[in-house]
């Protein structure tokens, strides 16, 4: 029986669902100290005094050490222009000022609250549009002293972090020639990842290294953050991962790991720090704020000449990944669709808010909410069906995208189309939601789709697979289980099918930075494409050897042997048979132990590198296509919105683990619904008004509805058994199709999210 395509149980349900599995929270050591961040009161100010004094008198606190005590040099992921502390300057509310090391949590705690900070408050600039306005104040006036990684030109000026344009230099033409020219602007904030695990970390420093244990989703660059931070050798770290209590992105990056790293080799004891559940919220790397501005040229037949996009995203006080980030509208405007000629200017702007980061899809929901939003635009002005308008518009294989790469399978789409109106009749469901709004019934109804392109994030990944003597097998890696199952799951099914063996008979460690080769941890959906093809090649090696050994025990043609259920056996001979742990002891005591490692990074697609200019990311690797339809009520009176039928159509390669597949679109949807109608994270002055999960608006089971699925499967000739990305594409369609189908149930545009009753009234007003 093949182990693809079954739902054998997680390798770590059991402990899980036991209460057994040890997460980052859960690490203790004896003699460990704890540590503590005081964080900056205030958005932006001069500091003039740190008063450390009534926090040394707490019971228990050992030291406070400030930007004196510490590296005074700036690091960060591409631009370096991080402090370890605020010297002089704070930037952001939350941002660290001193740490308090304690003989407990308690006094650690204690002592970071009482530290006074003296800071002459500055008027923050709170949002993008202030950062770019003439004669604003620089968020950094040394901007132009911060170091870019290898040097890389991306378009910095002032307080714009890095700026990516794509110009071909011939719109006025099209926008000349056109019957009609459609505008849109489209607004997206924040969202908060809303992980339940906070951030944290155990150091300890002994023979002149440092071990971290945490919860983290990129072992290996936590491990080069810290080593940068610290100017110490990345081989002067280990980093060893635990369970993790989820992340979706936010676990990504350096958070208190540096400084509990410093403290343990000051105090040659171990050093626990943790966030609480305030600093999660203060400091947390949230989904960016943005603003598209997107204006399309077009003829009376619907045809597209030329579109222009305008793009402002907030990086908040630092750079983070903001400048690699700012290449993908390349790769959402003018991909799926047929626009023409198209201009994309896009730009990351520092403010004085917490720096922004990765949440799963990164970009893609707010980008995508522009471009489908901007498609429905167009064909309510041009009088046309909104479904029959995307069809007739949608690229064909092989056309390119604005970076000049192919998309070869694009066309996968209209088999999207075509499954879900099967299953859910957009014309019948149309005519139906059109009658909705002449009944009298009290009720507006609505449908809207969105339709993607996302990648699988390319980025190096490696396994050992190692024949144990009892015929099981072990795959040593530091990919990370973030919850989806990819590990737990996904990796332990594609070397088992290799191997001829059941999932459960397949084990797999937890990440340790010394053990394994370089993985580029739990992102971009990459783990199951990228390590899953590292451990089918490992796999494939490992089953060679097996059949050699085997061939000589047996007395048989290694073409003559089948693996299968843990044994060797020579074709139609079932008596003449060895098993796995049989041979794995001969080869052990013979030629030695079976166990090999092997690398995967996906190759780096056909492209035009001078298609723009700043562009980080140069391509779109393994490309996955999905459409979503949402069906909606809205009530007139309340502006309250009800989502009452939601499909999803995702392309995957292959479903290696259906059930985990499905939770991950199910998942994915829940979190796609908060960002569309209900989740806040709104800045007034530079500080959040969101503090607690209460407030956050995060969606309810009550909320969302019954997620129904249709799963297609192309497979993907460098991945693992065919399998593709799936991990991420969920959440990135979901805020557009809702919207889509609240403007369309409303009969006014919905271009701001989150879709709130007030803004649904507002829109109902307007549109009287």
């Amino acid at each position: 029986m093949s182990a693809l395509g079954a739902n054998p149980a997680r390798s770590d349900a059991d402990a899980k669902l036991r209460g057994e599995a040890v997460f980052g929270a859960d690490l203790a050591r004896p003699g460990m100290l704890w540590a503590a961040v005081s964080r900056s009161p205030v958005a932006a100010g001069q500091i003039r005094a740190v008063n450390t004094r009534l926090a040394l008198a707490i019971d228990g606190v050992l030291e406070v050490l400030t930007a004196a005590d510490v590296p005074d040099w700036r690091t960060g992921v591409i631009v370096s222009d991080t402090p370890f502390l605020a010297a002089d300057y704070v930037a952001y509310e939350g941002e660290p000022l001193a740490i308090v090391v304690a003989e407990s949590r308690v006094a650690a705690e204690a002592g970071a609250s009482a530290v006074v900070a003296d800071i002459e408050p500055i008027e923050p600039i709170s949002t993008p549009e202030q950062a770019l306005a003439p004669g604003a104040r620089l968020v950094h006036p040394e901007w132009n002293r911060f170091a870019v990684a290898g040097g890389a030109d991306i378009g910095r000026d002032g307080n714009v972090v890095a700026e990516v344009v794509h110009d071909p230099g011939d719109l006025d033409a099209a926008f000349a020639a056109a019957d009609l020219v459609v505008e849109g602007t489209y607004r997206t904030p924040r969202q908060y990842q809303a992980h339940l695990e906070p951030k944290m970390a155990l150091a300890v420093f002994e023979s002149g290294r440092y071990t971290i244990e945490v919860s983290h989703q990129y072992p290996f660059r936590l491990r080069d953050r810290i080593a940068q931070m610290l100017a110490v050798k990345p081989s002067s770290l280990r980093v060893v991962g635990h369970h993790i209590g989820g992340g979706f992105g936010a676990k990504l990056d350096v958070s208190v790991e540096a400084f509990a790293a410093l403290l343990a080799q000051r105090y040659r004891r171990p050093v626990r720090m943790q966030h609480s559940a305030l600093e999660e919220r203060l400091v947390a790397p949230c989904r960016a704020n943005a603003l598209a501005s997107v204006r399309s040229a077009v003829r009376g037949d619907g045809t597209i000449l030329a579109t222009e996009v305008e793009i402002v995203s907030d990086s908040g006080a630092y750079a983070n990944n903001g400048p690699a980030l700012s290449a993908i509208p390349m790769f959402v405007f003018g991909s799926i669709y047929r626009v023409g000629t198209a201009r994309i200017r896009t730009r990351n702007v520092y403010t004085n808010t917490a720096p922004t980061g990765a949440y799963r899809g990164v970009n893609g929901p707010w980008l995508v909410f522009a471009n489908e939003r901007h498609m429905d635009a167009i064909a309510d002005a041009l009088g046309r069906d909104r479904r029959e308008y995307r069809l007739t518009s949608l690229s064909q294989d092989g056309e390119l995208m604005r970076n000049g790469q192919p998309l070869e399978e694009v066309s996968i789409l209209h088999e999207a189309f075509e499954r879900v109106d099967e299953l859910a009749p957009w014309h019948a469901i149309s005519e139906r939601t059109a009658a909705s709004k002449s009944s009298g019934d009290g009720v507006l109804r609505g449908v809207g789709q969105a339709a993607s392109v996302w990648l699988t994030n390319p980025m190096p990944g490696h396994a050992t697979v190692k024949l144990n003597e009892d015929g099981t097998a072990t795959v040593i890696t530091s990919a990370t289980e973030n919850g989806s199952g990819a590990v737990a799951t996904g990796l332990r099914q594609i070397a088992a099918e290799a191997l001829g063996l059941a999932a459960d008979d397949v084990m797999i460690t937890m990440p340790d930075t010394d053990a394994t080769g370089y993985d580029a941890g739990s992102q971009g959906s990459r783990t199951t494409h990228v390590v899953g093809r590292a451990i089918a090649d490992a796999s494939a090696e490992v089953r060679r050897q097996v059949i050699d050994q085997a061939s000589h025990m047996l007395e048989a043609a290694p073409e003559d042997l089948e693996i299968a259920e843990g044994v060797v056996t020579v074709a139609g001979v079932p008596a003449a048979s060895v098993t796995l742990g049989q041979v794995a002891q001969a080869a052990t005591w013979s030629e030695g132990p079976i166990a090999v490692g092997a690398s995967y990074v996906t190759p780096t697609p056909q492209h035009d590198p001078m298609c723009a200019t700043g562009m980080l990311i140069k391509g779109w690797p393994t490309p996955t296509y999905h459409l979503h339809q949402a069906e909606v009520s809205v009530d007139p009176v309340t502006g309250q919105v009800t989502v009452d039928r939601y499909v999803v159509c995702q392309e995957v390669g292959r479903a290696i683990h259906p059930a985990a597949l499905a939770g991950q679109i199910q998942g994915g949807v829940a979190q796609g619904l908060g960002f569309a109608l209900s989740e806040r994270v709104d800045i007034d002055h530079g500080r959040y008004v969101q503090r607690t999960f209460k407030e956050h608006g995060l969606p309810l089971a009550a909320d969302v509805p019954k997620v129904e699925m249709i799963v297609m499967e192309h497979p993907d000739s460098a991945g693992p058994y065919g399998a593709k990305g799936a991990a991420e594409p969920p959440v990135v369609p979901v805020a557009a199709a809702v919207a889509n189908a609240v403007s369309d149930a409303i009969g006014a545009p919905i271009d701001t999210l989150p879709i709130t009753p007030a803004d649904v009234l507002d829109a109902l007003e307007r549109a009287q």
